[in-house]
């Protein structure tokens, strides 16, 4: 064979080859990956956006937490800290003192991520930290955000704008409030237009409260035992107190199976402070 069209045919087969491991390294970037990057755990846009994985996870201490020296409970709050910067880039968390607001638990997550899987690493290797080892698991909630899905622009423009507008005016929020909720089937069984009359009424009981208190919805069906897991701050617990009465007196609520059992309340401090002033 001529070596000039050897040399041909063997420079063709090495570029063919080169081609096809590319092909194989080079994974498409799919719209989930773009999403990704474009939110990077940026929190006011994880926190307003469609399609986030919700997580709340309830702990209690063990009894023998308390036995550790002090310095090594305050070294191993560092070794937390360093986890949640490891994950930071893919899981934003949140942590609530619960401690001394109710006799069943200490401290709870709040973990958001676009993909599920990423909170599920977080909550194992927490789990594999000293402090993940001295502590019970309570409850765990699991949720997803969605578009709003019966008071939108389209169907009550008034009701809709009226939403969209009410904003929080009250002090920075000192305490959180997790309230599972679980309706009947009676409820799924009514028409769309009829849920839509008892969702208008809903909102309307809602909607004097949205200044002293903020809100925050995650979809539950068919990914927990809830239906939808409801999330409220607010430093003003009368006005929230008054909220939950004036939605206990509406007829939707004859269509709840589950309204708390438990309902969470604790303080918001950062996740840092809250872990130290459990270890002190």
């Amino acid at each position: 064979m001529n070596q000039f069209l050897a040399g041909g045919i063997l420079r063709n087969l090495l570029a063919g080859m080169v081609a096809v491991v590319m092909a194989v390294v080079m994974v498409p970037v799919t719209a989930q990956d773009q999403k990704a990057e474009a939110l990077k755990m940026d929190r006011s846009k994880i926190l307003s956006q469609p399609g986030v994985f919700g997580v709340f996870t309830t702990y209690k201490w063990l009894p023998e937490w308390y036995e550790l020296p002090l310095s090594e409970r305050m070294d191993y709050v560092s070794r937390v800290m360093e986890l949640i910067k490891k994950h930071e880039d893919s899981v934003l968390v949140d942590v609530y003192l619960t401690a001394g607001l109710g006799g069943r638990s200490d401290f709870f997550f709040r973990i958001h991520s676009l993909e599920l899987a990423k909170v599920q690493t977080f909550l194992r290797e927490f789990r594999q930290t000293a402090i993940g080892k001295h502590v019970e698991v309570l409850d765990t909630l699991i949720g997803v955000t969605k578009p709003l899905n019966y008071i939108t622009k389209e169907r009550l423009p008034e009701l809709y704008a009226g939403l969209a507008s009410a904003t929080y005016t009250g002090d920075v929020p000192r305490y959180a409030i997790v309230i599972p909720v679980k309706k009947s089937a009676e409820w799924w069984n009514l028409s769309f237009d009829q849920r839509l009359v008892e969702m208008k009424a809903h909102t309307l009981s809602t909607l004097g409260y949205m200044g002293s208190i903020k809100r925050k919805l995650y979809h539950s069906t068919g990914l927990d035992d809830a239906d939808f897991i409801t999330y409220f701050e607010t430093s003003d617990l009368i006005a929230f107190n008054n909220l939950l009465t004036s939605l206990a007196s509406i007829p939707e609520n004859r269509y709840h199976v589950r309204w708390g059992d438990p309902i969470t309340l604790g303080t918001i401090l950062g996740p840092e402070k809250v872990v130290r002033v459990l270890a002190e």
